[in-house]
């Protein structure tokens, strides 16, 4: 029991005389995110021990970070919970490409979910919302679930993020060609470049960017590992240099699942990812995807729940942007 997974705190009380009185050691389950803490305590003559599962105090924090360098640099410098990061690029995939979209000075202001027991914060969970001032643009997210429903970020208008297309196949990257006349950078010669390449180091996850269904999976000459994925209205997306194929053909996928990872198969000068946005098998410029339509979504805005939720979320992002760190009971 005390084996097994790092992080387990103990904790040792001793008598005067330097012998054990008590013995506690608490450790988190990382799937289930259920605390336990075992107590071993000398009772008279005899030592007695006991399995406790305590249960974690919620607690709502606000965090805030203007953009210096990088998003997950900057969102570990103002102590941002890494799963938070993550859940914050989540919620505005479908608005934002955080590697070219962002610019230097944008603030965030975020408010999440933190579980603690005995003063310490054991582990966070679900991103509440997020505002990102970006130059002359702001963008709001707010997680909402309606009873007996999947949960999902709406702005604070009441329309879903869900867009037809995630902005980038990564959450994470620099595009080091973009779609059109260059010179190739293996075979020389000026050549038309179908798709965007973007730079990521090896074994980066690649994301779909829109439900569909694979249509090849495998080795395909200079693109090396290469995924294509068939999309509603005669569109698909190609993925190409994969170090690893995580899907196979004929199976559907979901938008942002891990199809694979970045790697340098076929022609490539390094890791990279070459994607590619083909209309009615055409190769069309992958940065049109953005302003694809989207699917039919879920409308909020005549709901008073979400409503008086937006309200409140509106008031919290405001308090954000004005403090690092804060709770909000």
């Amino acid at each position: 029991m005390l084996m097994g997974t790092p992080g387990k705190l103990t904790d040792v009380t001793r008598t005067p005389k330097g012998r054990l009185r008590k013995l506690s050691v608490r450790w988190v389950d990382n799937n289930s995110q259920r605390v336990s803490r075992l107590v071993v305590e000398w009772q008279g003559s005899r030592f007695t021990s006991r399995l406790e599962q305590p249960t974690p105090r919620r607690r709502v924090l606000f965090g805030s970070l203007t953009l210096r360098s990088s998003f997950y640099a900057d969102a570990d410098q103002a102590d941002i919970p890494d799963a938070i990061a993550s859940q914050v690029v989540e919620s505005f995939s479908g608005d934002l490409d955080f590697q070219r979209d962002l610019k230097r000075g944008a603030r965030f202001s975020l408010v999440y979910e933190a579980f603690e027991l005995d003063g310490e914060v054991l582990f966070t969970g679900r991103l509440l919302g997020a505002e990102v001032q970006n130059g002359k643009e702001a963008h709001q997210a707010m997680w909402f679930q309606e009873a007996g429903k999947a949960g999902e970020f709406f702005n604070l208008d009441g329309s879903s993020q869900r867009r037809a297309f995630l902005a980038s196949p990564l959450a994470f990257s620099r595009v080091t060609s973009s779609y059109g006349p260059r010179i190739h950078p293996v075979l020389g010669g000026q050549k038309y470049h179908k798709g965007t390449d973007y730079g990521a180091p090896t074994g980066t996850p690649v994301r779909t960017v829109a439900n569909g269904v694979v249509t090849f999976a495998g080795q395909q000459g200079g693109y090396g590992n290469y995924v294509v994925i068939r999309h509603p209205n005669s569109t698909a997306t190609a993925y190409a240099h994969l170090e690893r194929i995580a899907v196979r053909v004929g199976q559907r996928v979901q938008q942002g699942q891990n199809i694979g990872t970045v790697g340098s198969t076929g022609t490539a000068t390094g890791p990279n990812l070459h994607f590619e946005y083909l209309v009615k098998g055409v190769p069309t410029n992958p940065t049109r995807i953005a302003s694809a339509p989207s699917p039919s979504t879920l409308q909020m805005a005549n709901l008073p729940y979400f409503k008086k939720e937006a309200k409140v979320m509106r008031e919290q992002l405001s308090m954000a942007a004005s403090v690092s760190l804060a709770s909000a009971q």
